[in-house]
């Protein structure tokens, strides 16, 4: 038997951040509750800021009977001498049944003890209570709460329960509130609570309530309005995928309303208006021919005939913010970028001020700039110890995320060079996945001072990351340091690292290669041997540690790879106790069959042609493959005569070598 269930959990506003981060996980968790209790059923997942649902159109109203097998000791154990040994009877004691009720039956080769046990299925709405506590136990959201007389803890109080199977309540207590055919519509149209009877009643009394309670429909609400307001504004609406998300979250009936502010607000830097809008008041930018004007959207939850008293008050809101912003906006300019005052700021204990941290910096910076004749010393001076003066302005007190950009307008303002202003600007870049990278070479340097100073000073006090433990973004770092050193193409690598790394306090500097290495495999979307292939080559530039891995890759995709691969796999196997970093002989004269001479031939004909990439090169050495093949059908490699054996040995190991260049083949998994 079969019938409807409804599920709706009442709440007091969710946090829409921590719950948008366990959002994806929710109905997976319902899934698997349901799956544990044999209860497998499709259902649909609704949210609100108040409530979460779930609705089945057909689940069973009992689990299944099942038998269960249960198996003892062999039967040479459970019996001595035709009568039972204490075994047999722990088995029976186990089951719960005398030993005459104990059979035997095959269990792999082997004769076993074995007892079928009927489990009678439980009701659904017994196993109900259960199933919600569980799922409620399993949300994580970060932090949680108690409230009133409860030992339970939420991430915000659960104020109503209503659980219906079959149009039937199913009463329990759960969070010290007891299940009930009652829901709570939009606050504005009611705070009592409303009866329904069935589940049609309850979708109804919810949208009677102005209670949408389908997520996806409260988006398109808002994204039909907004195209509204552009049409009728000829303007465009800065929708922030994340912030949309946000505001479809905390909003059971969304309104967006079009405001303003005065336009003096429009002499700040647009990214301090719209961090104010967003980050703060959520609301979204409005932008005519692709310049920010002083018009916002907010979408509000509130229903009135007078929606203008909202739209004054939320106007009203923001321009206090941006009063905030022009007062310090304007305190600010009074005072130049200076890098002193960051002496009193701590950036580490073992590593001193922030002012101790651009030192670092800047000796790197003048390291890479003497590398890359990039600019003039003083000017990358310049750029490195201002990168951080911005942190004691009052602007990036009140909007840390601005760390840097507001750096670059005072830079402006200051009239330094805009070259040192940008590179303040970018000296973060790359923050993110997607994000861009510096645009310039002296960014570039400026970017990647900060980067390699904070990885290797955090290795030089033992503050390496562990498991999923990041806290100083180190692996993000080396993505970083690694991305601008593809795409600015310096000749940067790990033998650089290492030289910088004598200004720090000494440490394992091979832990630090192997944390470099390990985010190089894991910046490649190809299997993770090819590029460990790469990497046991001994090649330690970034640059041609890239190209490397591209023409391997292009190589291994070839249909016949797998047979091409086994040989040369053969070739590292016969090689694996030869040392070579020696330098290997091989004598034509001790050759005493043309195939060795073929194959040393068009070895040398390969080795000798100078080739324009990596990949013409790996062509040219996978095409010996048919003479190696013939050297091994039809040449002994291990002769008797030791000197022919190691002359034999040299050819196959110096034909490794030339791979070994480009890639350890014996790496390769495919």
């Amino acid at each position: 038997m079969r019938d409807s269930l409804l599920v709706e959990i009442g709440v007091e506003e969710l946090p829409a951040i921590p719950f948008l981060k366990e959002l994806p996980n929710i109905e997976k968790k319902w899934k698997s509750i349901l799956k544990k209790q044999n209860l497998t059923s499709d259902f649909e997942f609704f949210y609100t800021p108040r409530r979460l649902i779930f609705l089945h159109k057909s689940i069973e109203l009992k689990q299944k009977d099942i038998t269960q097998t249960l198996y003892g000791a062999p039967i040479s154990i459970a019996f001595k001498d035709g009568e039972p040994t204490p075994a047999a009877y722990g088995f029976a004691k186990k089951c719960g049944v005398d030993i005459s009720q104990v059979s035997t039956c095959k269990k792999g080769n082997k004769e076993v003890l074995c007892y079928e046990k009927s489990i009678k299925g439980e009701e659904t709405k017994k196993l109900l209570p259960f199933m919600i506590e569980e799922f409620l136990n399993s949300l994580e959201f970060g932090k949680s709460m108690r409230w009133g007389q409860t030992q339970e803890s939420f991430i915000r109080p659960i104020r109503w329960l209503g659980v219906l199977l079959g149009n039937k309540s199913v009463d329990f207590e759960l969070y010290g509130v007891n299940s009930s055919k009652v829901t709570y519509v939009h606050r504005t149209i009611s705070y009592d609570p409303l009866p329904y009877n069935t589940i049609e009643e309850f979708f109804k009394v919810l949208e009677d309530g102005k209670v949408i309670y389908n997520s996806t429909k409260r988006e398109e609400i808002i994204l039909k309005k907004f195209k509204e307001i552009e049409d009728k504004n000829s303007c465009e609406i800065d929708i922030d995928a994340e912030l949309l998300a946000e505001v479809v979250t905390i909003t059971e009936y969304p309104a967006p309303l079009l405001g303003e502010f005065d336009k003096e607000f429009l002499d700040l830097p647009s990214e301090v208006i719209i961090t104010s809008m967003k980050e703060h008041q959520r609301y979204f930018p409005v932008f005519k021919n692709d310049k920010l004007t002083n018009a916002f959207v907010v979408v509000t939850n509130s229903i009135s005939d007078d929606l203008g008293l909202i739209k004054a008050g939320n106007e009203k809101v923001l321009r206090a913010r941006l009063s905030d912003g022009m007062f310090f906006w304007e305190n600010d300019l009074k005072n130049p970028l200076n890098p002193e005052p960051l002496k009193s700021i701590i950036f580490m204990k073992e590593l001193g001020s922030m002012y101790d941290k651009e030192l670092r910096e800047k000796e790197i910076a003048l390291y890479l700039n003497k590398k890359y004749n990039t600019d003039d010393k003083q000017k990358i001076s310049d750029a490195v110890m201002l990168s951080k003066a911005d942190l004691i302005t009052d602007m990036v007190y009140e909007f840390t995320e601005l760390q840097g950009l507001m750096g670059y307008y005072y830079a402006l303002k200051q009239g330094l060079d805009e070259k040192i202003a940008l590179a303040l600007k970018e000296q973060y870049l790359p923050d993110g996945e997607d994000s861009p990278l510096p645009s310039s070479d002296f960014s570039a340097l400026v970017a990647l001072s900060y980067k390699l100073d904070s990885l290797l000073a955090m290795f030089s006090i033992g503050k390496i990351p562990s498991g999923t433990k990041d806290p100083f973004a180190l692996r993000r770092a080396v993505v970083g340091i690694y991305k601008i050193v593809l795409n600015r193409e310096f000749d940067f690598g790990m033998d650089d690292l290492e030289k910088l790394s004598k200004n720090y306090k000494d440490f394992d500097f091979e832990k630090l290669q192997e944390f470099v290495y390990e985010r190089i495999v894991g910046f490649y979307d190809v299997n993770s041997s090819i590029v460990w292939a790469v990497l046991h080559s001994g090649e330690n530039k970034f640059l041609e540690i890239d190209k490397k891995i591209k023409a391997l890759t292009n190589i291994t995709k070839k249909e016949n790879f797998r047979e091409i691969n086994s040989t040369f796999k053969r070739v590292a196997n016969i090689v694996k106790d030869i040392d070579l970093d020696e330098k290997l002989s091989i004598d034509e004269s001790k050759f005493n069959n043309n195939v060795e001479n073929e194959l040393y031939s068009h070895y040398k004909s390969v080795n000798e042609k100078i080739y324009n990439s990596y990949e013409e090169k790996l062509e040219a050495l996978f095409g010996l493959k048919p003479y190696i093949d013939n050297f091994f059908d039809k040449v002994m490699v291990n002769d008797k005569d030791e000197v022919i054996k190691q002359n034999r040995k040299s050819l196959i190991a110096t034909i490794y070598k030339a791979f070994k260049v480009v890639a350890d083949i014996k790496e390769i998994s495919i």
